[in-house]
């Protein structure tokens, strides 16, 4: 056989085993990217579900242990105490995303001016505290309706703080996230999309909680309405029966379809559970739920 020959079969079969390499890396990427495609929901939990027996750092590690992504935290308002919680969750593999401020005590929408003003100032803390965290987010319930506060006044209120609000929310490159809960306002779909709507911002987005709608509406069909506005999830369930709040997968929520809508509109990021603490068992036991109905 001539060295031609020899020499060429020799670069056929390097040709042929770069291809190879080639196609196989190709299919791992595609591999990768098919699986993160058909996982959008990274899982996180909330601070206090935690055991509150161990110190602030071996609360992390447990976390991630069991398998978690992410934190949500209360606020801190010493913000070199923030700062050291952020570095400490970051540093085990959980860093907080989410700042859970709330906003009931006091509301935006009290009847007393002061007291607003005071829960304007808890906000613009909260969006401090986030920034030390390293969290890009804060959630708000931004009023409640009840006896002496109208539905228009709650909105006009709440509208006129956040407001004043968003320019700090832009310093700080944290989002004003506003949930829906049972405070007897942005009970619709579309209304909770026009509040948002109105601000015209990118730093006034919604968090959805899956749950807190069940008893009156579907999650999936609110899902749809609110589309790219969603830019954090609650994970919890509910039933109807009885009205309680049981673990993933015991309640009324319709998982396929929620994920179904969640597909629909695109929806990549956090799915931090709102539920009762618990051990590592417990705690790694929901992971997998989470993983489960969120992710299919």
């Amino acid at each position: 056989m001539s060295s031609s020959m020899i020499g060429r079969r020799d670069f056929m079969m390097q040709t042929a085993a770069l291809a190879a390499g080639a196609g196989m890396a190709s299919s791992l990427f595609q591999a990768a990217a098919a699986d993160a495609a058909a996982k959008p929901f990274k899982t996180a939990l909330i601070f206090g579900m935690l055991p509150k027996d161990l110190s602030e750092e071996d609360r992390f590690k447990l976390a991630k242990k069991c398998g978690f992504e992410g934190i949500e935290s209360e606020p801190v308002d010493d913000l070199a105490a923030a700062k050291k919680r952020g570095d400490l969750a970051k540093a085990a593999g959980v860093p907080i995303h989410s700042v859970i401020y709330g906003g009931w005590d006091p509301t935006l929408t009290d009847p007393d001016t002061a007291k607003q003003e005071a829960a304007r100032a808890k906000v613009e803390s909260a969006l401090r505290s986030a920034q030390a965290m390293g969290a890009d987010n804060i959630l708000l319930v931004p009023g409640v309706v009840k006896g002496e506060v109208t539905y228009d006044q709650a909105w006009e209120r709440s509208t006129k703080h956040i407001r004043t609000l968003i320019p700090v929310a832009e310093e700080l490159k944290v989002i004003i996230c506003i949930e829906e809960v049972w405070n007897n306002f942005l009970l619709d779909a579309n209304e909770m999309a026009k509040y948002v709507d109105q601000f015209n911002s990118p730093w006034v987005r919604a968090y959805f909680d899956i749950a807190n709608v069940v008893k009156f509406a579907e999650p999936q069909a609110w899902i749809r309405t609110l589309g790219k506005r969603i830019y954090k999830v609650h994970v919890k369930e509910y039933k109807k029966a009885d009205s309680s709040w049981p673990n993933l997968g015991e309640g009324d929520v319709n998982w396929p379809e929620v994920r179904k809508a969640f597909a629909e509109v695109g929806y990549q990021g956090f799915g931090t559970a709102e539920l009762g603490g618990g051990d590592e068992a417990y705690l790694t036991d929901l992971r997998k739920r989470m993983d489960t109905l969120l992710n299919g």
